[in-house]
């Protein structure tokens, strides 16, 4: 008699992600006293890069948003210079990926404007933006930045339009958008680029999902599912699939995984809860784990993402008292590694007048920088310039690595490119007479030329600069009188030690891969002499 072996399964499914926590940041690392908008639109009504936070703030006469350091936490000044250009109450805000000091905001004055913000911050208010765009007849509601082109952005309104406009035109108030794309039967709640920024998808009030070419909006697929209704949508990275938050048929809040090239019915449908508030989705596609926070709520609940069934891998949720009006999130190269940091919230607490950040962390024992943690991401520098992009041109983003000690916002393609003209500059030279010796030759001789043009560039700014000036002119040397001054020298010289220990950093990678390249050729060296 043959006895059958019973096969068992694990309940659980085995994932680096399990026990990721949420860590609320201490009252003093937030920002306390923030008059945030009491607009009731479905915005995130803030906006975060490495160096500034900008977030929606209450006004009389026009609209106006406060730009703060990252790192001025604390009690904020009821008198803070803010950007106040609008007619209207500003709607929504997005920094410029590619410029931490440029930033857009759309209003109920119909208008787009985009505004260079000084490097150490605003010290008196802003009126007069940098470009100014008139093309919508009604409230602009929704901005979006191209992924990978630089200085194209996207706008939609409540007169059923998305324009797409190009900035790189010298003209400060642009009249005339690149494209308009006028699919939608109602107002666009909600926009998601792809990757590399060729589709554009959207949800509609008519609870639709459409998916379109961003640059020629043509239309290539509509959902005609009637049993979800959606109001965000988010293109989850390169999985080829899209996620959409809204409601069912019983008006419970739902998520719904939709196929990229199959509209008609979603893959997936988790019904949530009951409650009213719109969930705004948040997926990290260097992770992929997907974050739901709901307006009003004080938890949000994270996922994993995978491109099999059942796709949705619930882990856990942070939970809080206090309720959430909007979110932003810092950019991945903001984030701090050495806390195993893999995504960070900034939460916005009305009833409370707060801004809270909030990280979420791996739980590791050792401190040292976790690679499995931290692939390679999206940089701060663009894939293509608009003319590129708007002549056909897709290209995936530059990636850069949050390593420690690396060149900020690298990418593969410049290294490609600086060892691709070495290893030519190499090639021409190896063909004349003793290969090894000549390639050995011509690396040092670079190496003993950028020494003699550092040293004597250092010696002429040294004979320039003197130590009484630091490098500036003699008058702004005068002690400070006002504590705007303190505060403008103070945030001058920590630009200036973030700037030299970048330079430093820099030039230690640089001498890594000489010292790297001088060792392979010995190496070579030796092995042709054998």
């Amino acid at each position: 008699m043959t006895v059958s072996k019973m096969t068992w399964r694990p309940q659980y499914r085995s994932s680096k992600f399990r026990h990721v926590f949420g860590k609320a940041a201490t009252k003093e690392n937030c920002f306390d006293g923030v008059p945030i908008t009491r607009s009731v639109q479905d915005n995130s009504f803030c906006a975060i890069n490495p160096r500034f936070l900008a977030v929606i703030t209450e006004c009389a006469g026009g609209g106006a948003f406060l730009v703060l350091s990252v790192h001025h936490t604390g009690k904020v000044d009821p008198q803070q210079p803010r950007v106040s250009g609008h007619r209207g109450n500003v709607l929504d805000i997005k920094w410029n990926p590619f410029n931490d000091c440029c930033i857009a905001s759309c209003s109920e004055d119909a208008t787009v404007k985009v505004w260079e913000i000084p490097p150490h911050g605003v010290y008196k208010n802003i009126t007069v933006p940098w470009k100014e765009l008139q093309g919508h007849s009604r409230r602009v509601g929704l901005i979006e930045w191209h992924p990978t082109a630089n200085n194209i952005l996207f706008s939609t309104a409540y007169d059923y339009q998305i324009m797409i406009w190009n900035l790189d035109c010298p003209e400060p108030v642009i009249k005339n958008p690149v494209r308009t794309i006028s699919h939608h039967p109602d107002v666009v709640l909600s926009m998601s680029f792809n990757t590399d920024g060729s589709l554009l998808a959207t949800a509609c009030k008519d609870r639709k999902v459409r998916l379109m070419e961003s640059r020629s909006g043509t239309l290539l697929r509509e959902s005609s599912c009637k049993t979800h209704r959606a109001s965000k949508v988010l293109i989850l990275g390169n999985t080829k699939m899209l996620l959409t938050s809204g409601t069912s048929r019983y008006n419970d809040r739902q998520i719904a995984l939709w196929d990229q090239d199959d509209l008609s019915a979603p893959l997936l449908e988790d019904n949530l809860d009951g409650s009213s508030g719109v969930i705004f989705p948040f997926y990290d596609p260097d992770t992929h784990m997907l974050y739901l926070a709901g307006k009003g709520d004080g938890n949000i609940r994270y996922y994993e993402i995978s491109t099999e069934k059942p796709y949705i891998h619930f882990l856990t949720e942070y939970r809080s008292q206090l309720p959430q009006k909007g979110l932003g999130v810092m950019p991945k190269r903001g984030l701090d590694v050495s806390s195993c940091e893999i995504f960070r919230f900034y939460k916005l607490v009305t009833i409370k007048s707060l801004i809270e950040p909030l990280s979420m962390i791996v739980p590791r024992r050792s401190e040292s920088y976790q690679e499995d943690l931290y692939p390679m991401t999206a940089g701060n520098r663009p894939a293509l310039t608009a003319e590129e992009w708007l002549g056909g041109m897709d290209k995936g983003p530059l990636l850069m690595s949050l390593k420690p000690g690396s060149q900020i916002a690298e990418s593969f393609s410049d290294m490609k490119a600086v060892g691709n003209s070495l290893e030519n500059s190499l090639d021409t030279r190896r063909s004349q007479g003793r290969p090894c010796m000549l390639q050995l030759a011509y690396i040092q001789d670079q190496l003993e030329a950028k020494e003699s043009k550092e040293d004597s560039s250092h010696t002429v700014d040294d004979r320039i600069q003197t130590p009484v000036t630091n490098g500036e002119d003699a008058t702004l040397c005068s002690p400070p009188r006002t504590e705007n001054e303190l505060r403008l020298k103070f945030h001058k010289q920590q630009e200036e030690i973030r700037r030299l220990r970048e330079l430093l950093n820099q030039r230690d990678v640089r001498i890594k891969q000489l010292e790297l390249e001088i060792k392979n050729i010995k190496n070579s060296q030796s092995q042709s002499s054998l």
